[in-house]
């Protein structure tokens, strides 16, 4: 589906496959399917490596593609989770993101009942960043104004509230940490995937 659906000329000077594999990492998948990003970013944030292993090549794939793209220049965008995770990120905590993460620029996409919906405990992030990159031309959702986050992305809690029943809202700002902890995929995917998974 994802190369079917990528133009044989893709923005960004990205190749046909790199920007189908940007294409299939947002696809999701009907159920009682798990979704790839889904699969991917869970292994992500175990930091187990052999788990990894299988999807080296694709990370590889889709590290390239991402890369390429330019970065957009600071803004903030939304990220929408359905549950309650104010108790992770308390005020002036660090954080990092292991796993890819998607957001979009338009708050009104995360009213769809797939990202944050309208009922329920969830959680709403609005999240500064510096370094961002727009994956609407790659996007299997070409309409949602998506922004890709890259593992590793480390950003600082500035505050949280509680502005409606069962609504958390955190605001995070990203930060540039002092040590490298992803590294270009041009130099070895073994060598950046490294640094993804050797977890303190």
């Amino acid at each position: 589906m994802a190369l079917n659906e990528t133009p044989q000329q893709p923005s960004d000077g990205l190749t046909v496959d790199e920007s189908a594999a940007i294409r299939l990492y947002t696809i999701q998948w009907e159920e009682p399917h798990q979704s790839l990003h889904s699969m991917l970013n869970d292994v992500l944030r175990t930091g187990n490596r052999e788990n990894l292993r299988p999807y080296f090549k694709y990370l590889k794939l889709l590290l390239t593609a991402l890369v390429k793209l330019p970065c957009l220049p600071p803004s903030t965008i939304w990220r929408g989770v359905k549950k309650n995770l104010s108790a992770e990120y308390l005020s002036g905590t660090v954080v990092t993101w292991w796993a890819f993460s998607t957001g979009t620029t338009a708050l009104t996409v995360l009213e769809n009942n797939m990202y944050l919906g309208s009922s329920g405990e969830r959680t709403l992030f609005s999240v500064e960043t510096i370094n961002g990159r727009s994956i609407s031309a790659h996007s299997h959702y070409d309409n949602q104004e998506e922004v890709m986050l890259l593992p590793g992305t480390r950003m600082t809690v500035k505050m949280q509230m509680n502005p409606s029943l069962d609504l958390y809202s955190i605001h995070l700002v990203q930060v540039i940490p002092d040590e490298i902890l992803l590294e270009p995929p041009f130099e070895g995917i073994l060598n950046t995937l490294s640094h993804l998974t050797d977890l303190p």
